[in-house]
């Protein structure tokens, strides 16, 4: 199942076992700064081999409509800049699925996460039926917050401890778009 979804700054296209490599090359590029708000990974996690098996899972699952992953490319480049997925999709009575993603670095602050955000949400919304989309997202991650509402997310609540990350418990928001305000 190979999707693509073209937006104004980048578009998002269902990831291939060809592009283990650049993700490991984003991974690595990224590892320090996304370990700030993700729990770390293992160095195994950061090979190609690896990333082509969570690839051929991503796979599967999209086979199954229990999850999307996406890269998120560059529209100047062509390039891999982060990864999108639309995960944990459930169907009645709920209709509801997560949303999760990260973008390189140095493409932070450019509207291009909110728009892959838009974009994957509007695949949920009108291609999957779903009712409901939910985001978690670090009271800490002010970039993160300004995604999630430019894309009409709407905060219901703060999860108390809610991540293991790198040692400690950490609180998130929950955040939430409903298709009635899509």
């Amino acid at each position: 199942m190979n999707l693509l979804f073209e937006g104004k700054t980048c578009y998002l296209r269902t990831l291939t076992v060809e592009d283990a490599e650049d993700m490991v090359r984003v991974l690595q590029k990224n590892r320090n700064y996304w370990a700030i708000y993700e729990p770390r990974h293992r160095d195994s996690y950061f090979t190609i081999a690896v990333q082509r098996e969570k690839i051929r899972e991503s796979i599967y699952q999209a086979r199954e409509n229990r999850e999307y992953s996406f890269g998120i490319f560059s529209h100047e480049s062509n390039q891999l800049i982060g990864h999108i997925s639309i995960y944990s999709i459930k169907r009645l009575p709920f209709l509801s699925a997560l949303v999760g993603y990260s973008m390189d670095e140095q493409f932070i602050g450019r509207g291009i996460a909110s728009e892959a955000v838009k974009l994957v949400t509007t695949f949920g919304f009108e291609q999957l039926r779903l009712h409901r989309i939910e985001a978690y997202v670090s009271p800490d991650n002010a970039g993160s917050l300004r995604v999630l509402e430019k894309a009409g997310f709407q905060k219901e609540g703060l999860l108390k401890r809610f991540l293991f990350i790198n040692g400690e418990w950490k609180d998130h928001y929950y955040y939430a778009l409903l298709e009635d305000d899509f």
